[in-house]
């Protein structure tokens, strides 16, 4: 595994990890992940990619310290998963995902969901909240484009604004790691924009956080993307600097079909042909 050139560890490294899944109809073991080696560093924008079933959700869980590998060594912010205590890892590394989304109550203002985050926690401890906590919150809604429906119930937000609000809430700790499932899934075009603009801005943070996107759409990825990893049947098809990953060969290769590939100012547009 490779670091960066300054010496300190990736935010995240995956050496040979494999991650099995018992078949209850079958005694033997079925391979989600196989030998995935991969290596995050510190302020890098990663998109994943690949079709169903390629074992995305199951390399961001393993990325977030949710799952344990089968095999391999896994290193998140430099702590081997198996030798440190996850739940305390867990509140340096900023997760948005629809699992989270669903478990928040939809009568919490935006300001109070994205202050839970502060805590790590659903519901707001407002004991353990301070002024600095309020400010910063503040701070990120307006950095996403939400100032003005800090008030508003969660529940009554657009599927759009409640993403960009979840972001917000998963910066609340300045995490060196972000992982995003699927943040532009259902989204409309402008919501998708505004969302893709608030990860993009995440590059002038300083440190800058090491962002790991997983989608299904090259167009759901921001031009602050750096680099890609492409998944198929739980293999690595190729990763690297998204310039040579995001291309016509690896992603054809990727999803088994001719895929044709355009790039504009930074941000990605593909198509494919069909398989029938």
């Amino acid at each position: 595994m490779t670091q960066p050139a300054d010496g300190a560890p990736p935010a995240l490294a995956l050496d040979a990890v494999t991650v099995w899944e018992w078949n209850e109809r079958s005694p033997a073991r079925q391979p989600i992940l196989t030998d995935v080696s991969w290596s995050v560093g510190a302020g890098e924008q990663w998109a994943v990619l690949g079709p169903n079933g390629a074992g995305k959700s199951t390399l961001l869980a393993v990325a977030a310290g949710m799952r344990h590998p089968s095999r391999g060594v896994v290193r998140i912010l430099g702590e081997t998963v198996g030798h440190v205590d996850l739940r305390a890892l867990r509140e340096h590394i900023g997760l948005v995902d629809v699992k989270t989304e669903e478990r928040l109550s939809p009568r919490d203002s935006a300001v109070d969901v994205t202050l839970s985050g502060a805590t790590g926690t659903i519901q707001v401890l407002r004991e353990r909240l301070t002024a600095a906590h309020r400010r910063r919150a503040a701070s990120l809604l307006a950095q996403v484009g939400c100032s003005t429906i800090a008030g508003r119930p969660f529940a009554s937000c657009s599927q759009g604004e409640r993403r960009r609000v979840l972001l917000a809430r998963a910066l609340m700790l300045q995490p060196p790691l972000l992982l995003l499932d699927e943040p532009a899934d259902g989204l409309d075009l402008p919501g998708r924009e505004a969302l893709l603009a608030a990860l993009a801005s995440l590059a002038d943070e300083h440190p800058p956080p090491a962002v790991v996107t997983v989608t299904h759409h090259l167009e759901e990825l921001p031009a602050s993307t750096t680099h890609a990893l492409l998944l198929r049947a739980g293999r690595v098809v190729a990763s690297g600097p998204a310039a040579g990953v995001l291309a016509h060969e690896p992603l054809s290769d990727c999803f088994g079909v001719a895929v044709q590939v355009s790039r504009d100012r930074d941000r990605w547009t593909a198509r494919a042909a069909p398989s029938w």
